[in-house]
């Protein structure tokens, strides 16, 4: 067999290893590995590249030699016959799809459409219901992590409240699990959140046992319950995907700005941004990362297209592409209510 594989959406880290794990397997199988630049828009436009053979030795490089990028196939004109061309083209018989939802949810499309493929979940977010992890969640929660560790030193020595903003779109599991990793005093994520009373009430009670500093975690997707300025701008641009940049919602900067105009401290915002998904992965993901790239060529040397790889407490499965995107995964009440007992709610 002929495999093409790409890497689409947010760079991830671990996708070198999934790339790495395929030509592995390919070589165990004598398959043929071959890339396709820039995701969708590779395979759209016929941009292909050969896996280098000292992809063996790159499993702890952040970010993906293939390139990726937003780019949803489904706006092209003719994008179907434009594929399948490059396919025939390239005499390719099953492409890996490495990504998120968006991405998964094209590679849905196009099976349905009788493209075989196979799908690899990869999302900081760790958003998709159909496996208990996706690689690259591990990595970015231990970055924010590092991150809040480090900001406490300065929030101690100025006496000041720091709001540190984290990735995660409309799922909080970074925000969640880093704030307790992290031992943030306050954890703000969209699918529970605090109203601005129960807010001021966390950092006032912990002023008043004399800790005059404090460290508030919130996903860029927050919205404050009782402040409809706060509310998301349905107008402001999108991507291919129909998403508004979170990131320039500043919420970090609009909680900063009202706990010091309502309270008086003083609070400074701080946005992570790109560097929770930037780096090199961790253990965990380098090795989950790994499973996945060896299972999906499997699965494509077995002809069991429209799946996806999973995991599943210790085992690495395959899920239906269409049965893994048909909603996220969101924060669960469980998760949440021990978050609550941290901050002693």
């Amino acid at each position: 067999m002929r495999i093409g594989i790409l890497t689409s959406g947010g760079d991830t880290p671990g996708m070198n290893s999934v790339i790495r794990a395929a030509f592995i397997q390919c070589q165990n199988l004598n398959h043929e590995l071959i890339g396709f630049k820039h995701g969708w828009k590779g395979l759209i436009n016929n941009i292909t590249q050969e896996i280098p053979i000292d992809i063996i030795d790159q499993k702890d490089q952040g970010g993906t030699l293939l390139g990726s990028a937003r780019f949803n196939p489904l706006n092209i004109t003719d994008h179907m016959s434009k594929i399948k061309n490059t396919l025939e083209n390239n005499n390719i018989d099953c492409i890996i799809a490495i990504g998120g939802d968006d991405t998964l949810g094209v590679a849905n499309a196009l099976h349905q459409n009788n493209i075989p493929i196979i799908g690899v979940p990869k999302t900081i977010d760790n958003d998709l219901e159909s496996t208990d992890y996706t690689f690259g969640f591990n990595t970015a929660v231990t970055t924010a992590t590092n991150a809040i560790d480090q900001l406490k030193s300065t929030a101690k020595s100025h006496e000041r409240i720091i709001v540190v903003q984290i990735m995660g779109r409309y799922s909080g599991w970074i925000t969640l699990h880093s704030g307790i990793a992290g031992n943030a005093h306050v954890i703000l994520i969209p699918e529970y959140p605090l109203k601005l009373n129960e807010i001021y009430h966390l950092i006032q009670r912990r002023y008043n046992d004399k800790n005059k500093w404090a460290i508030i975690v919130v996903s860029e997707a927050y919205e404050i319950p009782d402040d409809e300025k706060s509310n998301h701008n349905i107008t402001q641009e999108k991507d291919e995907y129909g998403h508004i940049q979170l990131e320039k919602l500043e919420i970090a900067k609009k909680i900063a700005t009202k706990i010091k105009q309502d309270l008086g401290f003083d609070t400074r915002s701080v946005t992570l941004g790109h560097t929770q998904r930037g780096g090199s992965p961790s253990s965990f993901d380098r090795v989950l990362s790994t499973q996945f790239g060896l299972f999906a060529i499997k699965l494509a040397h077995e002809s069991k297209f429209g799946t996806m790889t999973s995991l599943k407490g210790s085992k690495i499965i395959s899920v239906k592409l269409k049965d893994a995107i048909s909603k996220l995964k969101k924060v669960d009440l469980e998760s949440w209510a021990q978050a609550k007992e941290i901050m002693m709610i």
